[in-house]
């Protein structure tokens, strides 16, 4: 049976067989349906010479590939002209909101209690809503934009089968598991999530705080990954 880093080391040297994405690209391009690995500058990974870290794994439900993509890098403009009852775009995207609170962290600004808020609930703007500075936070959406589009990368293994991919048993969890608990890989001293409030992805340097602790892929998941790979 291989170990966790036996494992990351597979899937990060067969990812790296895969086209890779920077902004600006063509959505169109893209799967319908599939799992997106997500790369930093700066952040290598220590399974081989020149090859990157994965920093986030994703997926999303069925027919929602491309719109996920689009709104980590905010593609749609027009979702800057949030306001009080329309979602600011980091409350459609964890990544987006998990990078907000490193540039409001590293400053120390009292704002990212209003951040960390979920505003999409009716009750939250309700009761906090007055909390919000607008102005504030479309300068902040600027900025997690530029870092995005600036530093990071992403390939993709396009897979149909919903189940597959998300659930108890679906490929991210699996995924995830295998990149959080490899005991090779790190983030580096200068890793832009060093700064976050949150221990789990300073831990773990991984953009996301579920599934870290799920079992690595099994041996039946990388055989169903390997078909993939080999398209």
């Amino acid at each position: 049976m291989m170990d966790t880093s036996s494992i990351c080391s597979w899937l990060t040297e067969q990812l790296s067989n895969l086209p890779a994405f920077s902004f600006p690209f063509d959505l169109k391009l893209l799967p319908i349906n599939g799992i997106y690995f997500f790369y930093e500058k700066g952040e290598a990974s220590a399974h081989g010479d020149q090859l990157p870290r994965i920093v986030r794994i994703g997926t999303h439900k069925d027919g929602n590939f491309r719109s996920r993509i689009a709104e980590h890098y905010l593609f749609d403009d027009r979702k800057m002209l949030f306001d009080q009852n329309r979602p600011a775009p980091h409350e459609r995207s964890i990544f987006r909101k998990n990078i907000g609170r490193v540039i409001l962290n590293r400053s120390k600004d009292p704002y990212l209690d209003v951040w960390e808020r979920d505003f999409v609930a009716k009750k939250s703007r309700q009761f906090y809503g007055h909390l919000r500075d607008l102005d504030k936070e479309r300068q902040i959406e600027t900025q997690v934009t530029e870092i995005l589009r600036k530093n990071f990368s992403f390939r993709y293994v396009a897979i149909e089968d919903q189940k597959l991919r998300l659930g108890a048993d679906g490929l991210e969890r699996h995924l995830i598991g295998t990149v959080a608990q490899c005991s090779v890989c790190g983030p580096s001293s200068n890793w832009l999530g060093q700064d976050s409030p949150d221990a789990r992805i300073r831990s773990k340097g991984l953009w996301q705080v579920q599934h870290l602790n799920a079992p690595p892929l099994s041996e039946d998941a990388r055989s169903i990954l390997a078909t993939k790979f080999c398209r």
